[in-house]
């Protein structure tokens, strides 16, 4: 058994009309669905991706109207990176985020590539990564009626940042229970801070997780503007059924198998407390909408559907159909 790479990435916003006006309108990317939380059906859960959401493109978002802001610290998803084409592409993205007045760092080289980090209006950290010298995973395709050119376009998730006092835990579940391997000669430092590279299935950006060493923080007290999990690829339902029994013969405590209508899941935390998911690259988000209209009308699989007017009376519409 093998993980393909990162399926999607789920983080936390307390505002989520602001939240589809940053990722679509100045970062480009498609909304291609708009549901709730199964786990909490009176708010959103978005989801943007590329053309068509494909697995390994998907950037989500939980909505919690009260949460308190993210405080900082170790046991985290602690950056999310998203693959640009090439080193071109991130000098278009640096003077975008100055004609928009987003926090953003310089471009920089990190574990061999360029990448440009940059913040949104909640403080949830974002790197940019050119996939230039990339010969792993391949990307997605970006939507071609975006706001940004398709050239420049985003093309999937690159290399998350997970941030903890001790690395060996994690580093082992990551290689003995997961199949990930240590890459050779990418190590780097990150504000004084060893980070070590891993990569699976085909490798390169679209599979890496970077494990940032950080003995003195204190402990992430999760809000807005921070993540909530990562999830892995797997192929389809026979597969993950298979990692469902593999985890169980680990002895880790796990969800067993969910189903989320557009993916099929098995939750579990590694010994440092990060949430991880493995998910099933189908059946998609076009599953219960026209490709041509994904993200415009509130989307319920069909064991919520029932509850449909309930839900639609708790939430605050948002307005994502395009003109």
């Amino acid at each position: 058994m093998e993980l393909k790479g990162i399926h999607h990435l789920s983080a936390l916003t307390a505002n989520a009309a602001k939240n589809v006006e940053f990722y679509t309108e100045i970062m480009g990317m498609r909304l291609v669905k708009k549901t709730v939380n199964q786990d909490d059906v009176s708010v959103y859960h978005l989801f943007y991706g590329d053309e068509r959401g494909n697995p390994g493109t998907e950037l989500t978002f939980f909505e919690i109207p009260m949460a308190a802001p993210n405080k900082r610290g170790a046991s985290s998803i602690s950056g999310t990176s998203l693959r640009v084409k090439n080193d071109e592409a991130l000098d278009y993205w640096k003077s975008r985020f100055e004609q928009y007045d987003v926090s953003h760092g310089n471009i920089e080289v990190r574990a061999g590539r360029n990448a440009l980090s940059f913040e949104d209006f909640e403080g949830q950290r974002l790197l940019l990564v050119s996939d230039e010298t990339n010969k792993g995973v391949p990307g997605g395709v970006p939507w071609n009626e975006s706001p940004v050119p398709q050239k420049y376009g985003i093309i999937g998730l690159g290399p998350i940042h997970l941030t903890v006092r001790d690395p060996k835990p994690t580093a082992e579940i990551l290689t003995k229970v997961m199949g990930y391997r240590r890459k050779e000669n990418v190590d780097y430092t990150l504000k004084d801070r060893e980070v070590l590279v891993f990569e699976t299935g085909k490798g390169g950006t679209g599979s890496e997780v970077h494990i940032v060493h950080a003995p003195e923080l204190p402990f992430e007290r999760q809000g807005r503007g921070g993540v909530h999990h990562v999830a892995f690829r797997v192929d389809d339902e026979d597969a993950l059924r298979k990692w469902i029994s593999h985890i169980d013969d680990t002895g880790l405590p796990n969800s067993g198998f969910v189903e989320r209508y557009y993916f099929r899941s098995l939750y579990f935390r590694e010994p440092n407390g990060i949430l991880f998911e493995l998910a099933t690259d189908g059946p998609g988000f076009d599953t219960d909408e026209d490709l041509a209209h994904l993200g415009e009308s509130l989307a319920l699989p069909p064991y919520l559907e029932p509850q449909r007017e309930q839900i639609e009376a708790k939430l605050k519409p948002l307005d994502t159909k395009r003109s």
